[in-house]
């Protein structure tokens, strides 16, 4: 549409991983706003689809145990790298950017969100954050994006902004509803790779070792050390994935098992223990764990896999080869199978990307049977 092209978006996590020093979410915004000049920018992070929700310009996430505040939850407010300690979005922003910030909220979505949007663009905010807690909220948002498109062309957000916009081009008559997708079918083998500490991603691994999978643990420690013990560590763990495939189950090499197992304090250890900083070294997982699963791919043939955990994602996919994906089949919100495409040998893999609080148990399972609803 000619919005899109006119448009600029830029994603991220609906749990607002960021920090001053590591993925500054109010640093993109500054640097987006020299590309694509915009009199503000719309900041729609929550995506209710996925359980994760703000209200009165506070970010809530589902746990295991029901939802909690972002600062409360048992994941993200002791995440690895950016351990979240303010649920107010604009707060948590402004240790990031000096940019004036503004607070859409629930009431005002629900009564005259234009008014409140004029209000505070009087006022010089500079960046909206939006409520968004359930079907109407998300519609409202949405709205407010798009008939304000001309003057608001650079949004930052989460799957939100496309819940949003589609959301509201359905209820409006300008996008028509198209069936829900089936499985693509099962595979009898795939291969993945995860680098979360999530609680959730235990479970889940606890589920995928009882159904097929093969629970492959890599020694994270070793990322704080030389290249040549992380390199061993990748060789063992290839030939002991292969090794699986050929026992008939599929290979799933994983850095933790939650976020208080023994492995964690061993790599908690050696990462004081060294000169290295805790994102390079987490920069270092993702990478060998995608360079496992590259060469795993490679030497069994298998064509379907899954990648799991937010951090991971990122480096682990750029050691495919990979730059896009076309959505296959629903799985959970915001981590359906995909294909995948890019110069190489990976080109038309399918592949599932979710980080590591996202998914039931049987998620694992789940990619392995092609997907589609349950």
């Amino acid at each position: 549409m000619g919005w899109m092209r006119r448009s600029c978006t830029t994603r991220l996590c609906s749990t607002f991983d960021s920090a001053p020093h590591s993925g500054s979410i109010g640093k993109a915004i500054e640097i987006g706003l020299t590309v694509r000049p915009s009199q503000a920018v719309p900041l729609l992070t929550a995506a209710p689809a996925m359980r994760r929700y703000q209200a009165f310009g506070s970010l809530f996430a589902a746990g295991l145990e029901g939802v909690h505040r972002l600062d409360l939850h048992p994941v993200m407010a002791h995440h690895p790298v950016t351990p979240m300690a303010e649920a107010d979005l604009l707060r948590h922003l402004a240790q990031q950017t000096e940019l004036p910030g503004g607070l859409i909220d629930l009431e005002a979505l629900a009564a005259d969100p234009q008014a409140r949007l004029e209000a505070l663009l009087e006022g010089g905010a500079r960046i909206l954050s939006l409520d968004s807690i359930d079907a109407g909220s998300e519609a409202a948002a949405g709205a407010l994006i798009w008939r304000n498109r001309d003057r608001l062309g650079f949004v930052v957000g989460s799957q939100e902004v496309e819940y949003a916009l589609v959301r509201y081009w359905r209820e409006s008559g300008l996008l028509a509803d198209l069936p829900e997708p089936g499985s693509t079918g099962a595979f009898a083998q795939i291969a993945a790779g995860s680098g979360s500490v999530s609680p959730v991603k235990a479970r889940q691994l606890d589920r995928a070792g009882r159904n097929g999978f093969a629970l492959l643990p890599f020694e994270a420690a070793r990322a704080c050390g030389p290249d040549a013990a992380l390199r061993a560590e990748e060789d063992r763990l290839v030939d002991a994935a292969c090794a699986a495939t050929g026992r008939g189950q599929s290979p799933l090499v994983h850095s933790a098992s939650g976020h208080e197992c023994a492995e964690i304090a061993r790599f908690r250890a050696a990462l004081a223990a060294s000169s290295m900083n805790g994102a390079d070294a987490n920069r270092r997982i993702g990478e060998a764990l995608g360079r496992i699963l590259d060469r795993v791919l490679r030497r069994t043939g298998l064509r379907r896999a899954v990648i799991s955990g937010g951090d991971t994602l990122g480096h682990g996919m750029r050691q495919l080869g990979l730059s896009a994906l076309v959505a296959k089949a629903p799985t959970i919100p915001g981590a359906a199978l995909c294909t995948a495409h890019g110069d190489g040998p990976h080109d038309g893999l399918e592949i599932a990307l979710k980080g590591g609080q996202m998914g039931s148990e049987g998620y694992f399972g789940w990619i392995r049977d092609g997907g589609g609803p349950r």
